[in-house]
């Protein structure tokens, strides 16, 4: 499992990216985009963000295959599960959260998705996408304060946990305040942009160019590239 904060298909996450893939153990690893989580911004931008995946990881090495899924009609498509059934690799770009979580939630595809996640598939999530992996998630309001904060569920790949991407693009008395509204029981990790946390057998990695910032309730606790904590 990766939780990226910002960056995806970007030239400063190649070397991340090539770790994910080499942790699939095949040669030439098959990879599914999923950029549902921008198709309220336009097909447009969905599209350039379906390439960009495309382009990205085929310079990379490996077989790469869009899966354009823009609304819970197309996430209940045979082909679109199928495609996520046989990938090595997943990876769920930004965009908007919310939309992408009703998408998921209970179609072909998210159950496709927790099925690949549950037989040892490499599941990745930038900004939205990792944001949705999780157990808890923020509901962000429009032109609204973020107090009070509402918060909902995940898709609960990583359990008892909640994302804050661009963590370094707010001021942290912003984010703090955020972080402090979780669920009781939840580890929030602010994760900055550009940078990006490994998950094996409970134990998180940092990688990336920045930093990690973890609440537990009111403590906070800061990780750098090549450290490591537990949820």
């Amino acid at each position: 499992m990766a939780l990226i904060g910002a960056g995806e298909f970007m030239p400063g996450m190649a070397a991340f990216d090539r770790d994910l893939l080499a942790a699939t153990g095949r040669a030439r690893p098959r990879v599914a985009i999923l950029p549902t989580a921008s198709a309220p911004d336009g097909e447009a931008v969905f599209q350039r963000w379906a390439e960009l995946g495309v382009s990205h990881f085929s310079g990379l090495g490996a077989e790469v295959e869009p899966v354009l899924v823009r609304n819970r009609a197309e996430a209940d498509d045979e082909g679109a599960a199928q495609a996520i059934g046989e990938a090595d690799l997943i990876y769920l770009s930004g965009g908007k959260p919310d939309h992408l979580r009703g998408v998921l939630r209970g179609t072909r595809v998210g159950e496709a998705l927790l099925a690949a996640h549950l037989r040892g598939a490499v599941v990745a999530g930038c900004s939205a996408g990792a944001m949705v992996l999780a157990e808890h998630q923020p509901a962000f309001r429009r032109r609204m304060p973020p107090w009070p904060l509402r918060w909902g569920l995940g898709l609960g790949l990583v359990a008892a946990a909640a994302v804050l991407p661009h963590y370094d693009a707010w001021p942290e008395p912003v984010v703090a305040l955020m972080a402090l509204q979780a669920p009781r029981g939840v580890a929030v990790l602010g994760i900055d942009e550009d940078t990006g946390v490994v998950g094996r057998d409970g134990v998180w990695q940092v990688h990336g160019r920045a930093r990690v910032t973890v609440w537990r309730g009111r403590r906070r606790e800061r990780y750098r590239r090549g450290e490591a904590f537990r949820i």
